[in-house]
């Protein structure tokens, strides 16, 4: 009990304490593909936390499984498993026709990060300082890498310039943005901030990744070789991952502020300003809004155009689950223990799903299902009624 405390004060306090089946690189503008796996987080590498499909209708439990304490990360899934890890420092592979455990593997802290899966293999970061790679079918390591702290954000997966190898791309808490060979974890490159990273890097066009800090910038480095671009300030620490679209960032802050900013400008392009609470969560995007959820119990929603707001969404909690972008519908969790569904379009709720647990994973979609973890350690398989 002491250990799981530890894990759990550690998770939401100290955030700013002193070839296939990867992804290959995408183009500027593109769309996300309609997803049936979710095999890194947020769904593609530009990190949209974008699903081309309509949002599943008076949605029910299917099924569940139950973890051996909270669950803390996004989920991913591939090959016909869901990975998930929890507050225990536990991964688990767990299979999807059968709703039965593979396998899983013990690290020696929190997992607060999201698993990302390529070629058979699984890549996840630890709270005990290591970052693995795991056989998918046995969960047996492959290898691993120390870093000087927390690995807290799940890593992306992009085809090497070369196009003959995959690379890995994972921020820690030492500062460190690593990109590591697919095979063996070798190191390509490295490229050191000054202060803790805990969002995950996010792909701008195959050329730049994105990704904010601690120090309080947005910093947007070369893909090929890990060499800085620039540096964009803003006016407070970055906790989660940025999402972008085309050439633009979008991030929110503890400051309270969601920002804009484009790798082909010096400064933010806008300002979100919300009230007296910070945004904890990713942001999705679709056409119109940018969407985020921030501790004043709210999820809300900014226009892309001009940073103006459009709407905001009330819950019982805060609002720590990054939300899913649906065709017709924002999906996310908050700690009133209940799973919302919100029109893009005017903010009007389009259902609501009593979990009873508090949500502060955030939701995957995957085979027709939504995904997340509760802080009671259950896993929720949700599908839509008709199905």
């Amino acid at each position: 009990m002491n250990r799981l405390l530890t894990a759990l004060l550690l998770l939401f306090l100290t955030a700013c304490d002193k070839p296939q089946p990867a992804y290959p690189a995408e183009p500027a503008a593109a769309a996300p593909p309609k997803l049936t796996d979710w095999p890194i987080t947020r769904g593609s590498p530009s990190l949209q936390g974008r699903v081309l499909a309509a949002v599943p209708k008076t949605p029910l439990i299917d099924w569940t499984f139950h973890l051996e304490s909270p669950g803390t990360a996004e989920a991913a899934f591939a090959d016909g498993a869901i990975l998930v890890g929890d507050a225990m420092g536990i991964l688990y592979c767990i299979d999807f026709e059968t709703q039965k455990l593979r396998w899983k593997m013990e690290t020696g802290d929190t997992i607060q990060a999201a698993p990302a899966i390529s070629n058979g293999k699984v890549f996840i970061g630890s709270g005990d300082k290591q970052f693995y790679a795991l056989d998918l079918k046995t969960g047996e390591k492959i290898w691993s890498i120390e870093g000087g702290d927390k690995f807290p954000s799940a890593a992306n997966l992009v085809s090497a310039p070369n196009g003959s190898d995959v690379w890995i791309l994972v921020n820690g808490y030492d500062g460190i943005t690593r990109c590591l060979r697919e095979e063996d974890g070798s190191i390509v490159w490295k490229y050191e901030t000054k202060d803790f990273i805990n969002g995950t890097p996010a792909i701008i066009d195959g050329r730049l990744i994105a990704f904010g800090g601690c120090d309080q910038v947005i910093h947007i480095i070369n893909l090929k070789d890990g060499a800085l671009v620039k540096k964009i300030d803003t006016d407070a620490q970055i906790t989660n991952s940025v999402a972008t679209i085309g050439t633009t960032i979008y991030s929110g802050n503890h400051a309270n502020q969601l920002v804009a900013a484009d790798t082909n400008a010096e400064k933010l392009t806008w300002i979100y300003q919300a009230n007296d609470f910070p945004f904890f969560t990713s942001p999705a995007i679709d056409d119109q809004h940018v969407y985020i959820g921030s501790r004043d119990k709210s999820l809300h929603a900014i226009k892309r155009s001009d940073g103006s707001s459009a709407w905001t969404f009330k819950t019982g909690g805060r609002v720590e689950s990054s939300p899913i972008a649906f065709d017709d519908g924002i999906v996310f969790g908050s700690s009133d223990g209940r799973l919302y569904a919100a029109n893009p379009t005017d903010g009007t709720a389009l259902w609501r799903l009593d979990l009873g647990e508090d949500l502060t994973a955030s939701p995957i979609y995957a085979q027709g299902r939504i995904i997340i973890a509760g802080g009671d350690g259950t896993l929720f398989v949700i599908k839509a009624s008709k199905d």
